[in-house]
C-alpha cells in the first residue's frame, strides 16, 4: 500500500501550487492531509475526489481554520470524523476511515493536532488534546490496527530541529510534548514508521 500524508497550509493553495496534479502521478492508495482551511462547500465541490481516490473530511467550524482530510481508493466500511469531544471536534482534527473484513480490523487515521504556539492559552488546549488523544489511540489499538499520519506539532528528538538548542523552550519542542511521543511510542506501542524505515 502506497500512502501519502501532507500538511497543505490551505487546499486551495495546495491545489494552485501543483500538489493535485504532482498527486496524480504518484500512484497513491491513500493520501492523508492535515489543514485544508477550507469549508465543505469547497472542498466538497473542488476537491472530494483525485483521480482514484475519494476523500472523507472533517471540517473546523471556523471558516480557514484547520481541518483534515483522508482520500482512499477501497471504499471503507465505516467513516469517524471527530473524537467525540467538543472542544476539539470543532476545529476538525480527526478522520479515520475503517477497512474492516472477516479477520481484520484497520482504520486510516489522518489527524491535526494543535499548535501551541499562538500563546499560552493555546498551549494548553494542545495539553488537553494530548491527554485526551492517549487513551483514544490505546483504546483504538486494543481492537484494531491503525496507520497514522499526522502533523502533530512536535519535534521529538533533537534530530529533527536544526536549531534544537535554541527551541527548547518554545511549543512544539518541549520536553512534555517531546515526553508524550516517548511514552506513545515506548509505553502505548505505536511505531513511528519514518523512524524504522
Amino acid at each position: 500500500m502506497r500512502f501519502i500524508t501532507a500538511n497543505l497550509n490551505g487546499v486551495r493553495s495546495a491545489a494552485s501550487k501543483g500538489f493535485f496534479d504532482w498527486l496524480a502521478k504518484q500512484k497513491a492508495d491513500a493520501l492523508g492531509v492535515q489543514e485544508l482551511k477550507a469549508q465543505a462547500d469547497v472542498v466538497e465541490s473542488q476537491f472530494a475526489s483525485c483521480g482514484k481516490l475519494t476523500g472523507h473530511f472533517h471540517y473546523a467550524e471556523k471558516k480557514g481554520y484547520s481541518g483534515v482530510g483522508l482520500y482512499t481508493k477501497e471504499a471503507p466500511s465505516d467513516v469517524i470524523t471527530g473524537l467525540g469531544i467538543a472542544e476539539f471536534d470543532q476545529e476538525g482534527r480527526w478522520v479515520e476511515k475503517r477497512f474492516d473484513k472477516p479477520g481484520r480490523k484497520l482504520s486510516l487515521i489522518s489527524v491535526y493536532f494543535p499548535s501551541g504556539t499562538s500563546g499560552e492559552e493555546r498551549q494548553q488546549v494542545k495539553y488537553r488534546f494530548l491527554d485526551a488523544i492517549y487513551p483514544h489511540l490505546m483504546a483504538l489499538k486494543a481492537e484494531r490496527e491503525f496507520i497514522l499520519v499526522a502533523d502533530v506539532n512536535i519535534a521529538h528528538k533533537e534530530i529533527d530541529l536544526k536549531n534544537w538548542r535554541g527551541n527548547q523552550k518554545n511549543s512544539g519542542f518541549l520536553p512534555e510534548e517531546r515526553a508524550w511521543l516517548t511514552r506513545l511510542f515506548d509505553e502505548g506501542g505505536v511505531v513511528d514508521v519514518f523512524r524504522t524505515l
